[in-house]
């Protein structure tokens, strides 16, 4: 740490990411990565004149791929956000949605970045401790007037929140923001994608890293009201 770091971060714990062996010799466990390749109709889609394309500036707003995952789930292109990953979306929701009067809730045992969002943006959060079976309960989601963010499949237990569980939570924070961790919904578990249909403080995060076979793409999106949508492409935008 030099002496230049603003004293503001001179505290914060840095969330540490799982090693990377340069030999390509190993499946590694630690960071999910698919042990498989991605399918074929992705490989046949990185033609020659895709690779004439890196010369340019890709379209900011993702037109192509928002329209096909709207496809996909049913939803308008305006309901959904693309970005570098999952954890771009998460950084700018906790950015949005959070701040000195609005303090955040996740489990105590979870994805390891939340905690470093929250840090890093001096947002006052709750971790929620998990059942001593590490399962989330959500009667202690309810109510708590306060943005919350829930990995469903649960990192790292695996364990699942129903459906009716987590409509249950989003009903009972009607003025904060819920968000709902998809990374691993493909894995087990319910997606949650079509309730926010019905309700504008849901949000939907997934990933094409886990299930997809695409981590090194770096592609994320979140899904929701096109009110929450158009306030992370404020955040993303400036």
């Amino acid at each position: 740490m030099s002496r230049y770091l603003s004293s503001r971060f001179a505290s914060l714990e840095e969330y540490v990411p799982g090693e990377q062996p340069q030999d390509l010799h190993y499946i590694k466990l630690n960071t999910n990565e698919s042990p498989y390749p991605p399918a074929p109709g992705v490989v046949k889609a990185v033609t020659q004149n895709e690779i004439d394309r890196l010369r340019l500036y890709s379209d900011p707003d993702c037109r192509a791929l928002r329209e096909a995952l709207a496809a996909q789930y049913g939803v308008s292109s305006a309901n959904i956000i693309c970005g570098n990953g999952s954890d771009e979306m998460l950084s700018f929701l906790f950015i949005a949605f959070c701040d000195a009067q609005t303090g955040v809730s996740y489990p105590d045992i979870s994805y390891g970045f939340y905690s470093v969002f929250a840090d890093i943006n001096r947002i006052a959060a709750q971790e929620v401790p998990l059942r001593g079976d590490l399962s989330i309960c959500a009667d202690d989601y309810c109510g708590l007037d306060r943005t919350i963010v829930i990995a469903n499949p649960n990192a790292l237990p695996g364990l699942c929140l129903s459906a009716a569980d987590i409509e249950r939570i989003v009903q009972s924070n009607p003025n904060n923001v819920v968000v709902i961790d998809e990374a691993y919904v493909d894995f087990g578990g319910e997606s949650v994608v079509p309730l926010t249909k019905k309700y504008d403080n849901l949000l939907v995060v997934q990933t094409f890293s886990k299930s997809r076979s695409l981590a090194g793409g770096r592609l994320g999106y979140a899904i929701g009201s096109e009110g929450l949508i158009a306030d992370l492409n404020k955040i993303r935008n400036s």
